[in-house]
C-alpha cells in the first residue's frame, strides 16, 4: 500500500479482508498475510481517527474561546 487510502477506502478493504478470512477456505500463510494487511489498515485507521478528533478539539477550543471573549458592540 503506497498511497494514502482515505478512511471509508480504508474500511472497504478491512471489510474486504474480513469477507474473505470468514468465507475463503485460506491456507494458513494466506490468513496470515491478510491478518496482517488488515492490522496495518487498522492501525491507519485509528491514526486517521484520532487526528480527526484532534482537529475537531482544537476547533471547538477555538470556538470557545472567540465566544468567550465576544462583547457585543452597542
Amino acid at each position: 500500500m503506497s498511497k494514502e487510502l482515505n478512511f471509508e477506502n480504508i474500511m472497504t478493504k478491512l471489510e474486504e479482508i474480513t469477507n474473505k478470512l470468514e468465507k475463503d477456505n485460506l491456507n494458513l500463510d494466506e490468513s496470515v498475510e491478510l491478518f496482517e494487511e488488515g492490522m496495518k489498515l487498522s492501525k491507519q485507521a485509528n491514526e486517521k481517527l484520532e487526528n480527526a478528533e484532534k482537529r475537531i478539539t482544537v476547533l471547538l477550543d477555538t470556538e470557545n474561546l472567540k465566544e468567550e471573549n465576544f462583547t457585543p458592540e452597542e
